[in-house]
């Protein structure tokens, strides 16, 4: 039997509506979101991440006297960046989504995992990005050189960070990479992590128009990206990713698997959570992602299951 091409519980099935109904009852949906918050609490600090005293260490560190390095003023949010999000009534417009990303990011990395008791955050978030890492590097599409990579919707540059050492580590010239988000306020705290410089730039730009040189990178990731994107600005994102890159150049994302077992068998209590603190669910799981790179001009994808819940899809554009 052919695997289902979505979940149930996502696009315009019975099940989907039901769920999209409670949701958009306000007492219900304030519920559920603190839920699905403490469930990323829990996981984490069960694990010895530290959320508090990260979220702590970041609001004494006068990170916010230093946004104005990073802001862009003419940036203008589209519409549905402006709306709520991982429980964040201001998504990630505000320092509370910042300042408490990183210890998310592990959370997310552990429920990756979740029956591997004694997995520790560390181990499991080095599996996470490695596992994205060497499907890219072991695709067809990989190009021969990798000298300029940008990073789309890097939040805190920790994907930034982890993708930029790895190709440094392979190769004696200088990797020049860039993190491009569009919350100011996650680009400060990257900064901050960032300590050594290793990241050539944090840009604060639309991905959809990153005023970025046509043919001026290899490689342009979004990692754990595309599902937080109604399929429209997905869209626009690819075909700008096209003009990025120079031929032979690859596009590499990696995302939560619609195929995925793991994911299509949710317990009704942690896709309802799941979905009441991502908007563009529906959109994302129905949204052919494929077809869709093929349609803007790049060669046919490449996807590869690359973990449990996630896929790897990789993309060159001709010669």
């Amino acid at each position: 039997m052919n695997a289902k091409l979505k979940p149930d519980w996502a696009g315009e099935d019975l099940l989907s509506r039901c769920v999209n109904l409670m949701i958009q009852t306000k007492p219900i949906y304030a519920l559920m979101k603190h839920q699905a918050r403490q469930v990323i609490i829990k996981t984490a600090e069960k694990k010895g991440v530290p959320w508090r005293e990260n979220y702590e260490k970041f609001q004494a560190s006068g990170i916010k006297e230093k946004l104005g390095e990073v802001i862009n003023p003419d940036v203008v949010y589209p519409d549905y960046y402006q709306v709520p999000f991982h429980a964040y009534p201001e998504g990630n417009l505000c320092w509370k989504a910042a300042f408490e990303a990183p210890s998310a990011t592990y959370s997310m990395g552990l429920r990756v995992w979740p029956k591997e008791k004694d997995l520790t955050w560390e181990v499991a978030q080095e599996r996470l990005r490695s596992s994205f890492h060497q499907v890219l590097a072991n695709s067809k599409y990989h190009p021969p050189q990798v000298k300029d990579i940008l990073d789309i919707g890097c939040s805190v540059g920790i994907s930034t960070l982890t993708l930029h050492r790895y190709y440094q580590d392979k190769q004696t010239d200088a990797v020049r990479t860039v993190g491009l988000d569009l919350s100011p306020y996650m680009l400060a705290v990257a900064k901050e992590i960032d300590v050594k410089g290793e990241i050539s730039q944090w840009l604060h730009a639309r991905a959809e128009n990153t005023g970025l040189p046509d043919d001026s990178f290899d490689l342009v990731t979004l990692q754990f990206v595309t599902h937080e994107l109604p399929g429209t600005a997905s869209k626009q994102i690819f075909q700008e990713v096209l003009r990025l890159l120079r031929p032979g150049g690859c596009i590499a994302l990696v995302d939560n698997n619609p195929k995925s077992p793991v994911i299509q068998n949710l317990p009704p209590v942690l896709f309802t959570l799941m979905k009441s603190t991502e908007p563009w669910s529906d959109d994302y799981y129905t949204f052919d992602i494929e077809e869709t790179l093929h349609s803007v001009g790049f060669k046919e994808p490449v996807t590869v299951a690359s973990d449990p819940r996630h896929r790897t899809i990789i993309a060159k554009k001709p010669n």
